[in-house]
């Protein structure tokens, strides 16, 4: 935990960026009876029968600092889709000397998957690229990312999406305007709040 905080209160540099990543799926539901727009008065109506068209997954990353964020919706969330998105993150802070990534303990989340799914060459040198911070287990709430999920579900996820190129269009239109807006995350719970909330924790520990 306070390895995550203490990166968390670093000043922004451009050669060492802060980025928050985790993943999620998502479930693609269509409409049985097309719903009825809204007209003057009246809200627009949907009919509670829906179909399940399968699920996907929405792969994303966020830069507190500058409100920058990218996201990718994948079939599948394998070793394969986490490297492919790290490739897309290694490209996207060229000027960057060292990643510090934060995640969760998931098992695709390290760079046994770079080398599951690239060339030696490739996979060394994603691997040489980021540093890998992790939360606690049953804590993500210390990833920043959860933060952005949820802005995610409450503007673009609300309402049925039938398949992942819809969800696709949909999840790019919503990257660009955050990005655009450059929406920052201010964190606030730092090493010694937690020290504080946790004083009893702190002291069991000291007991083994």
């Amino acid at each position: 935990m306070e390895s995550v905080l203490s990166t968390y209160s670093l000043p922004y540099d451009e050669e060492a960026p802060v980025i928050c990543f985790d993943e999620r799926p998502c479930q693609l539901i269509s409409h049985i009876v097309d719903p009825i727009a809204p007209s003057p008065g009246r809200n627009a109506r949907y009919d509670y029968h829906y179909k399940r068209e399968g699920t996907c997954a929405v792969l994303m990353s966020i830069e507190p600092l500058t409100g920058q964020r990218i996201v990718k919706v994948c079939k599948q969330r394998r070793k394969q889709e986490y490297a492919e998105f790290m490739e897309l993150v290694d490209k996207f802070y060229p000027k960057a000397k060292k990643i510090k990534l934060i995640q969760d303990n998931l098992n695709t989340h390290s760079a046994s998957s770079f080398y599951a799914s690239k060339p030696p060459e490739e996979a060394f040198h994603l691997m040489e690229r980021f540093e890998m911070i992790f939360t606690p287990k049953r804590a993500s709430w210390l990833n920043m990312i959860e933060i952005e999920f949820a802005a995610l579900s409450k503007q673009c996820l609300d309402r049925r999406i039938g398949s992942i190129e819809e969800l696709e269009e949909e999840v790019k239109i919503w990257t660009e305007e955050r990005n655009k807006q450059a929406v920052k995350i201010h964190w606030e719970f730092t090493k010694e709040a937690a020290r504080e909330k946790f004083e009893r924790h702190y002291k069991s520990a000291q007991n083994f």
